[in-house]
């Protein structure tokens, strides 16, 4: 088991968001987090990368890595892509990779390298020596998403991929992560859009106030009407 989630609380300040969360990723799947604004999806990804206050355990890779310092998590394997991106806009393309490097590596030291994401995304080959902050909404997202893989993650958390893009990059950042499936690095996916999220992933986990409501194959939760109808519709 690459991730196991047990009964993990999250707080901002006073603010209880997380309300005992139980979750699991199995080694190499995708495993899709849905669920209304609001109801502590991202917090829960920010808890995994030790950026938020939280009791309970987190174990990645048979280790509890609760409250260890972030940089500390991102060193053991986690890539994390916030909905913010975080790409640095003053920074080309090719500079914004070369800093998802792990500390001590070089290019050429893994799978994912300049070249093999320039493969996947032919746009960042032609604006490599762009500053990042010229880019489009999707080659923005592509950089963030190719930035994380640069330290060759063996858990990569991705919150809100897809959130303004057009449907022709969806279509490419949800190719790029089946091909991260097929490597057999484990995916957890924050994705505001049920569709996309039932055709990627391999199981599914619907969060609702705080707390995880349903947890099941993305074909379960097609035919869960009821789950769909209290926790996911508008």
């Amino acid at each position: 088991m690459m991730l196991q989630i047990e009964d993990l609380h999250a707080y901002y300040g006073k603010s209880h968001i997380l309300l005992g969360v139980n979750m699991v990723a199995e080694i190499g799947e995708i495993v899709a987090l849905v669920g209304r604004n609001g109801v502590g999806r991202s917090t829960l990804m920010k808890a995994i990368m030790g950026a938020v206050v939280t009791t309970g355990r987190i174990v990645f890779d048979g280790q509890d890595i609760a409250r260890l310092p972030t940089y500390e998590i991102a060193r053991r394997g986690i890539g994390y892509v916030a909905e913010t991106r975080d790409i640095f806009a003053n920074l080309s393309v090719r500079e914004n990779l070369i800093l998802g490097l792990k500390r001590g590596a070089s290019q050429g030291s893994g799978y994912w390298s300049e070249q093999s994401v320039f493969e996947q995304f032919p746009n960042l080959r032609t604006r490599a020596d762009t500053d990042a902050g010229r880019l489009s909404g999707g080659e923005q997202q592509m950089l963030a998403i190719s930035r994380a893989l640069m330290g060759q993650p063996r858990l990569l958390i991705v919150d809100e991929p897809t959130e303004g893009l057009a449907p022709r990059v969806v279509e490419q950042i949800a190719e790029l992560l089946r091909h991260v499936r097929s490597l057999g690095v484990t995916v957890v996916l924050v994705e505001q859009k049920l569709d996309i999220a039932l055709d990627i992933s391999d199981r599914v986990y619907v969060m609702g106030r705080g707390q995880m409501v349903f947890d099941g194959t993305s074909d379960e939760l097609r035919q869960s009407d009821d789950v769909i109808a209290e926790w996911l519709k508008v």
